[in-house]
């Protein structure tokens, strides 16, 4: 569970690191911050898509498969 959390902090502290430098070249006009900002929010919107699915399939068919092996 320790190693869990670490590597979900270094996870989360890479994203804001890559966010931050996203943001700063788009505040100086070397990227264009809106289509960046559109393309990641798509995928941080697919990737929440498949994870509630993966999820559904977890906590729904997989666990019930293991209760009625009780």
């Amino acid at each position: 569970m320790k190693g869990l959390k670490k590597v979900t902090s270094y996870i989360l502290i890479t994203f804001v690191l890559l966010i931050t430098v996203i943001s700063l070249l788009g505040i100086w006009d070397i990227i264009s911050l809106e289509d960046v900002m559109r393309k990641i929010f798509t995928s941080l919107f697919i990737i929440f898509i498949a994870s509630v699915i993966v999820l559904f399939i977890f906590s729904v068919l997989i666990r019930d498969s293991d209760s009625n092996k009780d």
